[in-house]
């Protein structure tokens, strides 16, 4: 693999290697396990894949969040060195390469801007609509890989390909958990060690929803999540909510949920210092 930090190195390689289709994986860096699996499906789709590694200012609506954020650019290209080839290539910019000038679009998703993480931090999908249209640009890739993990920056992202009349195509992979079952987070590592002890509740208790709702409405299921996590020392439910998979619109009761559509369990949760997310696929019964 080779490693760039300019966008005219960039571009400039990848016309001259003419391969296609070409995959992108946009990631911030301190990558584990689930970045690898979203590059190693690029690389079994496609002969050439760019791995961006940048962490974008305009999608943090918290200055000590992104100043807290873990950057480890050595150990991130060791780990991709083990699954990229020489045909691929890392894009390591900085801020002035993604914005040499300030970036003032504003972009509008409908309900995907007004529930969840939306109403939580504000601003945050425009950030990332913004760096990830910027990448799109630079890269022009045919295939582009994201986690389910962030379930509703995936939605966003379906969007604004939809919006800006992109061809690129859009791949969703797996959630990858460690072996407790925590969704792999570039801020588990942030973890205090008597949270992370703990940090297994949060798959435990979603897994159950999907069970209880053969005899419960989701009333009663939220209200059992909220409570079972908040009940572990230093765990705290920021919301819990049961939408579809396309506009992400919250669904009160059962009676609102159509055969024809998916939904998922989406929660977010503070443990300790640090904010965490995951999902799952809730079907009815």
């Amino acid at each position: 693999m080779k490693v760039i930090s300019t966008v005219f190195e960039l571009q400039s390689w990848l016309k001259r290697m003419r391969l296609s289709p070409i995959g992108f994986v946009p990631t911030m860096g301190a990558l584990h396990e689930g970045h690898l699996s979203l590059v190693s499906n690029a690389v079994q789709h496609c002969p050439v894949v760019v791995v961006s590694i940048f962490v974008n200012p305009t999608q943090f609506n918290d200055k000590n969040d992104l100043k807290n954020y873990p950057r480890t650019p050595e150990s991130d290209l060791l780990l991709l060195s083990k699954v990229m080839r020489e045909s691929d290539l890392v894009f390591l910019p900085g801020v002035k390469e993604i914005y040499p000038e300030p970036d003032t679009r504003e972009f509008h998703f409908g309900n995907l801007e007004k529930v969840m993480e939306a109403l939580h931090r504000p601003g945050h999908f425009n950030g990332v609509a913004q760096v990830v249209s910027r990448l799109f640009e630079i890269v022009n890739p045919d295939i582009a890989f994201f986690g389910l993990k962030d379930f509703q920056q995936l939605a966003v992202i379906k969007s604004l390909v939809k919006q800006t009349g992109n061809k690129v195509m859009i791949i969703g992979n797996p959630i990858v958990r460690e072996e407790d079952g925590l969704a792999m987070s570039s801020r588990n590592r942030l973890l205090d060690h008597e949270i992370r002890l703990n940090a297994s509740i949060i798959f435990k208790t979603i897994s159950a929803a999907s069970a209880m709702l053969k005899e419960h409405d989701i009333p009663e299921i939220k209200s059992f999540i909220v409570q079972s996590i908040d009940k572990v020392q230093g765990y705290s439910v920021e919301y819990f909510e049961i939408v579809d998979d396309i506009n992400l619109l919250p669904v009160s009761s059962k009676a609102e949920m159509m055969k024809d559509k998916r939904y998922f369990g989406c929660i977010a949760v503070q443990a300790g210092k640090i904010r965490l997310i995951d999902n799952i696929e809730i079907g009815l019964v």
